[in-house]
């Protein structure tokens, strides 16, 4: 059965850090391209960052770029998402992703910004 196992989340003070994990059960990353969304109450699911098997070239969302580091561990097929100098506005489900939007989908995990 392939899966995408999420891990980390959780509650922090604005400005503080956090680290979303995401394994791949079933299946490797190697030949796809991964990625991680979030979705925020009542709005659509953005992309935040996707790495780019082909070129190793990674891509961050301009409301995350310098905050947010997409890093990949290619021996345990394990993606991270570390995330610093949260703000409010960054509370939502987190999700990680391999294969595109019709492809497999971690469980979700919930970050929350507040004080």
């Amino acid at each position: 059965q392939l899966q995408l196992v999420q891990s980390g989340g959780g509650l922090v003070q604005p400005g503080g850090s956090l680290r979303l994990s995401c394994a791949a059960s079933g299946f490797t990353f190697d030949h796809y391209a991964i990625g991680w969304f979030r979705q925020a109450p009542g709005k659509e699911r953005k992309r935040l960052s996707c790495f780019n098997t082909n070129d190793g070239n990674i891509y961050y969302a301009d409301s995350v770029k310098g905050r947010f580091t997409f890093s990949r561990d290619s021996a345990n097929d394990t993606v991270y998402l570390q995330m610093n100098a949260l703000k409010p506005e960054d509370s939502a489900v987190y999700f990680c992703n391999a294969g595109g939007l019709a492809g497999n989908w971690g469980q979700g995990t919930q970050v929350t910004v507040s004080e």
